[in-house]
């Protein structure tokens, strides 16, 4: 049976919202190319769901930030000829501190991995989905996409707002092709990303229910795009959140944000 299922790529699925993708893919029956960069996490992640749901894994290990990344992981997904049915592009991270706080190379990873590899993984890709008449891409953005700027993190928000209006314009694009395309936006989630990127003790002093677990989001994404949604935040609180962000007169909005960044963003 899962010699014939289709396949469903997922990038940054060593951990949190791409580990969840790839569970409840593979609860689906779908086949997974399980793509980050920690070798013993695929490998575990991929015995694990092998295992209880008999499908078939394949781990692929790459580093999103080296400009060629992209260009050799999708010419793999071709050269492999699998029907690849969903592309889920998670692979991301935070940069804490100031702008000037980083070397300029730190930012041109980051922009690698955030927008510029996504990009390229779906011009590449959409192709075979075009070919198929077929096909799902899932971009995770945030819901700082929708929120006005703050100091600290200051790439974070612009590539996530780059990511929705990114996928937007896909969606539009590929609708006759019947390819759906979602930017997912979730707010705050438990996962190791606040771990990483340094800020677990600053962000653990919010109030819990602003958080979700990575299982919801999962859940609440796959909901949405088979709706045949094109932007889905996950959450009553986050909508709302969103909703007052575009109610609001910014001017205020941004007073607001400016007095309490320092509540969930690393400004020094």
């Amino acid at each position: 049976m899962s010699a014939q299922a289709p396949w469903a790529v997922i990038t940054g699925a060593s951990a949190g919202i791409g580990a969840k993708f790839a569970a409840q893919y593979a609860a689906r029956g779908f086949n997974l190319v399980l793509v980050a960069r920690r070798h013993d996490r695929l490998t575990a992640c991929a015995q694990e769901l092998t295992r209880d749901y008999s499908i078939q894994s394949d781990i692929q290990v790459f580093d999103l930030s080296q400009a060629e990344s992209a260009r050799e992981l999708a010419q793999y997904l071709l050269n492999s000829r699998r029907r690849i049915e969903v592309l889920v592009n998670n692979a991301g991270y935070g940069m804490p501190g100031s702008y000037l706080s980083h070397p300029w190379q730190a930012h041109a990873d980051f922009q690698q991995v955030m927008m510029n590899s996504i990009a390229e993984l779906c011009y590449r890709i959409i192709p075979l989905m075009r070919a198929q008449r077929s096909g799902t891409i899932i971009n995770v953005a945030s819901l700082a996409g929708l929120m006005p700027g703050s100091a600290g993190h200051t790439l974070y928000g612009p590539s996530k707002a780059w990511l929705i209006k990114f996928s937007e314009s896909l969606s539009f694009e590929l609708a006759p092709d019947h390819i759906r395309v979602l930017a997912l936006c979730p707010g705050f989630t438990y996962s190791e990303f606040h771990d990483v990127n340094g800020m677990r003790a600053q962000v653990s002093r919010l109030p819990a229910w602003l958080w979700m677990t990575p299982e919801e989001v999962v859940a609440s994404g796959l909901a949405a795009v088979e709706r045949g949604d094109r932007v889905h935040i996950p959450g009553r609180i986050n909508r709302m959140i969103a909703l007052l962000a575009r109610m609001l007169p910014q001017r205020l909005l941004r007073a607001l944000v400016g007095r309490r960044e320092r509540d969930f963003r690393s400004i020094d």
